[in-house]
């Protein structure tokens, strides 16, 4: 499949707010707002999330068919996406924290298995480097030796962040890994 990038920002707002729709708000509601500081309930997360692509303090990747986005990574500073899922494990091993963070992604349902997260990925990292680079973490799910539906994916697969050379650091979860990188 050959896909394009974009930014998330105002240009491109009304494309994801496409998809998003689409999905019924995506999980419930969520907007891609559950990793920011401060949630606003499934009823404000729509404008909660507009109001920071106005303001320029939120960050994706889109990904586009042509015209569509089937779509995205969320990342960003770690003050812009300061929640994270296994946060006590997570502290536990905490020496210092990253200068990113990738937090989510989300797949079109008719899109899964094509390629789409790893070009999300890619247009992540990609962005992340214009924007000055810096140690990037994220916590992906070790899918090795188990089905697990695309659907429950949405901090994306270990093998996925290793492609892109990605380094595990520790495990915070029975399947999940903090994963590291530099980007320059």
């Amino acid at each position: 499949m050959s896909f394009s990038v974009k930014p998330l920002d105002m240009t491109t707002w009304p494309d994801f707010a496409a998809l998003v729709e689409r999905h019924n708000g995506v999980w419930g509601g969520c907007w891609c707002m559950a990793f920011h500081a401060k949630g606003t309930g499934a009823v404000g997360n729509r404008d909660a999330k507009e109001a920071r692509v106005r303001e320029g303090c939120t960050h994706a990747a889109l990904v586009f068919d042509g015209s569509a986005c089937v779509g995205w990574c969320q990342f960003g500073p770690t003050d812009e996406l300061p929640r994270i899922k296994h946060q006590r494990a997570y502290r536990e091993g905490l020496a210092v924290l990253p200068d990113w963070r990738i937090t989510c992604f989300f797949i079109d349902k008719g899109r899964r298995g094509e390629g789409v997260a790893a070009a999300a990925l890619g247009g992540a990292l990609a962005e992340i480097a214009r924007l000055g680079g810096g140690v990037v973490e994220s916590y992906p799910e070790d899918t090795a030796g188990r089905s697990v539906a695309g659907a429950f994916l949405h901090n994306g697969t270990l093998a996925m962040f290793k492609r892109q050379g990605f380094r595990r650091a520790r495990k915070i979860g029975k399947h999940r890994w903090v994963v590291e990188k530099i980007v320059s």
